[in-house]
């Protein structure tokens, strides 16, 4: 009897065993099996700051009237600014820089021998301003001020992204996972808890037509178990 007993303590050990041992490889299987889907999320948003430098140039041939001329300018130019609209507080003065013509000449001599350029630098949060007054060049034009300035030299940007992460992370951590839901419908399984997520990069870029407009981007790869 107590061989008998013994026999089937051991065959029960054994049938236990085969279990466990089972279990343990459909644990294995399963941990392999898992889908990596990716999840978007993209807003427009306005720029919410701008820098917009204007440089200027004058030429004659005295220096210390160039320079007294020049400084004329600079306040003739901040004034303008000043009287379409901007505070003082957003008009920055660069300093002024001399080329001597005459240096380096071959063949021609210029009419003048110096050349004094200045940067002047709008920067400032009021962003409708600046785009409604980048055609007032000619007016200056017009008092003998030539500008250097176009369109695509002002630097549009946007600084409220930390404020917009949040809720774009989670918008694209859902679309993520209705990917990865209808994968796992279609091919018969049930999805499980997350396996490893990346928050991916940011992006902010500008429109290629209206660069006041912001394209901010990011995309969430997130692998999900399947059962």
């Amino acid at each position: 009897m107590k061989n008998v007993i013994s026999a089937a303590i051991v065959a029960v050990g054994i049938a236990l065993s085969g279990w466990f041992v089972y279990l343990g490889a459909q644990r294995i299987a399963n941990k392999d099996r898992a889908v990596a889907v990716k999840g978007l999320s993209t807003r427009d948003v306005q720029a919410d700051f701008v820098v917009w430098p204007l440089r200027f140039s004058i030429q004659g041939n005295d220096l210390p009237a160039l320079y007294t001329r020049m400084n004329e300018t600079k306040k003739e130019v901040g004034a303008f600014l000043m009287s379409n609209g901007f505070d003082a507080d957003d008009i920055r003065s660069g300093s002024i820089d001399v080329e001597d013509q005459y240096d380096g000449y071959y063949s021609h001599r210029p009419t003048y021998q110096y050349k004094l350029s200045a940067t002047m630098v709008v920067a400032t949060k009021n962003v409708e301003l600046v785009s409604k007054s980048t055609g007032l060049e000619s007016e200056l034009l017009q008092r003998g001020i030539l500008l250097s300035s176009n369109e695509w030299s002002i630097d549009y940007q946007f600084n409220g992204l930390n404020e917009l992460k949040p809720e774009m992370i989670e918008e694209a951590t859902k679309n993520a996972r209705a990917v990865a839901q209808k994968f796992a419908d279609d091919a018969g399984c049930s999805l499980g808890s997350i396996r490893h997520a990346n928050q991916g990069v940011f992006s902010v870029e500008s429109d290629a037509y209206q660069p006041w407009i912001k394209h901010v981007r990011v995309v969430t790869t997130v692998d999900y178990f399947l059962k």
